[in-house]
């Protein structure tokens, strides 16, 4: 019977490095300081120039000041997201799991071996 050699994996399809994936965590994370900063830059200009409508632009930026740091850490600290491959194995492991926990263990196969006593002529004292 001849075995089918697994499917060669495609450099195309392989996952980002670490590395990579940190370069490009650190750039939306710095990109969306910078957003903040730029918030809060705005925020003063827009006192010092008397716009109208000033709280709603107030409250805008503030806003912005306060989310972004949060959304910003967020998706910092996110993971690209899992490949059908990950997800179908992570659900096949959760199956086996539950499938362990509720059904009940299975009977043990007990070996029995008969057998009868014989006295051994050589030990008997007649």
């Amino acid at each position: 019977m001849k075995k089918h050699p697994e499917r060669p994996v495609l450099i195309t399809d392989a996952a980002r490095s670490q590395d990579d994936q940190l370069r490009s965590r650190q750039i939306r994370y710095v990109t969306m300081m910078s957003v903040r900063a730029l918030c809060l830059i705005l925020g003063g200009v827009l006192i010092s120039a008397r716009v109208p409508l000033l709280p709603l632009w107030l409250a805008l930026c503030a806003l912005g000041m306060v989310l972004l740091p949060w959304m910003a850490v967020l998706i910092a600290n996110d993971r690209p997201p899992k490949t059908r491959e990950e997800r179908a194995a992570d659900a096949a492991a959760r199956e086996d799991v539950r499938r362990a926990l509720t059904e009940p263990p299975p009977e043990p196969d007990y070996i029995t071996i008969d057998a009868e006593v014989v006295d051994d002529p050589r030990s008997r004292k007649d």
